[in-house]
């Protein structure tokens, strides 16, 4: 397990890599891509073994026998996180954004609300808006540097036509870790106002020491009839193009109307994503997820360091995920300057902090799933873009 591995991904269809260029205008030879929420590195050996034994037998035919699969996905979530999940819990979806938009779907109408905690992962706002419905955004508190829940708050802004939270856990773009207690409120929130809780947990395993996730069906067990969980194996071991996701739903009467839709719809997951999973939901791939979060834990705090040696600039602790969220409110200049000096001054490509809602301005993420060569280099450009601050 080599993470300090330069691997060249130019010119391999990548959208981190090959869309530099269109979308930022930060040159493809020189440009350092921090925006995509994929890793540079190459997934466990074993799911390389996988795929390479795919190539060798040589026929893609379709997939039949979930049995091994499921039982994989069932084996990671009681020994990761105990979590006792049963077989036809199991929904497999063409990642997680699909899995968003088929609950979106099954159980909402246009028309309805949906939440979200804001600032959070772009592609929610999205999909609710292109599937009719409306979005309606609960800003999170930003308290020392973290964000909190703010229940208070939020009771008095709703309307009563909101039918749906949507949970990102752990959070993306903040890299909170939610804890019990406040799984539980948030529960107890969903149950007072009748919504549906979807609970994204793909940064799952994507956690640094200190920190526990804890899945929302084990830290709030008794809301299992408005609860629809998801997980999946694509960003913990760097294989999102193979685009595979879980919906599990503990509930029978949400689990059999999750099913007339994806029957109704025709989706069938692909078998290259099947191999890959149920490969890395593995013992070897345990070894190898541990190493990855010693190393990115390594990474976190050179970047961190990094950053607060630059006036104006801020990075929040990161708990979870490998994406680091930095505030740029400090140096008191406009989107555009910031924006200027980091895409053409240090080329180097960021998620935007505006495209994940309210209480995302004047943030960049980060992502920092690299060779640290590459971090270390970041941060270089960057304290040389915003000298004339130091």
């Amino acid at each position: 397990m080599n993470f300090d591995e330069i691997i060249d991904r130019t010119g391999t269809h990548s959208a981190k890599w090959d869309m530099m260029e269109q979308l930022y205008g930060v040159p493809s030879d020189s440009g350092l891509p921090m925006w995509v929420a994929d890793m540079d590195f190459r997934p466990p050996e074993v799911v390389q073994e996988a795929v390479q034994r795919m190539a060798a037998n040589g026929v893609y035919g379709y997939f039949g026998d979930e049995s091994a699969y499921r039982a994989a996905i069932r084996w990671w979530l009681a020994e990761r996180h105990g979590w006792t999940v049963e077989t036809d819990w199991i929904f497999t979806t063409h990642g997680l954004v699909n899995g968003t938009g088929l609950c979106i779907d099954t159980y909402t109408e246009p028309g309805d609300g949906i939440i979200l905690l804001s600032p959070v992962y772009h592609a929610f706002s999205r999909v609710i808006r292109a599937s009719g419905r409306e979005v309606v955004e609960l800003p999170l508190a930003l308290r020392e540097d973290r964000y909190e829940l703010d229940i208070d708050a939020w009771q008095s802004a709703l309307t009563g036509t909101e039918k749906m939270l949507i949970l990102c856990s752990p959070h993306n773009p903040g890299g909170r870790v939610w804890t019990a207690a406040e799984l539980r409120a948030l529960a107890d929130f969903a149950r007072d106002n009748n919504l549906l809780l979807v609970s994204d947990e793909i940064h799952q395993d994507l956690i640094f020491p200190g920190n526990t996730h804890i899945p929302m069906a084990v830290a709030t067990p008794d809301i299992t009839d408005r609860l629809i969980m998801m997980s999946a194996t694509t960003k913990t071991f760097n294989i999102a193009g193979a685009h595979v996701g879980n919906v599990i739903i503990p509930d029978p009467t949400l689990r059999s109307k999750f099913s007339k839709r994806m029957s109704a719809l025709g989706i069938s997951p692909n078998s290259f994503g099947l191999h890959m999973a149920t490969a890395a939901y593995s013992p070897d791939g345990a070894i190898w997820l541990n190493s990855l979060m010693l190393y990115l834990d390594e990474t976190r705090k050179i970047f961190d360091a990094g950053i607060a040696g630059i006036p104006g600039l801020k990075s929040m602790p990161l708990e979870g995920t490998y994406l680091a969220w930095v505030d740029f409110s400090g140096t008191g200049m406009t989107e555009a300057d910031i924006l200027r000096r980091v895409e053409k001054a240090a080329r180097i490509c960021t998620s935007h902090g505006k495209t994940f809602g309210k209480g995302g301005e004047n943030f960049l993420r980060f992502n920092l799933a690299t060779p640290r060569a590459r971090v270390e280099e970041a941060i270089a450009r960057l304290q040389e873009a915003f000298a004339d601050l130091q």
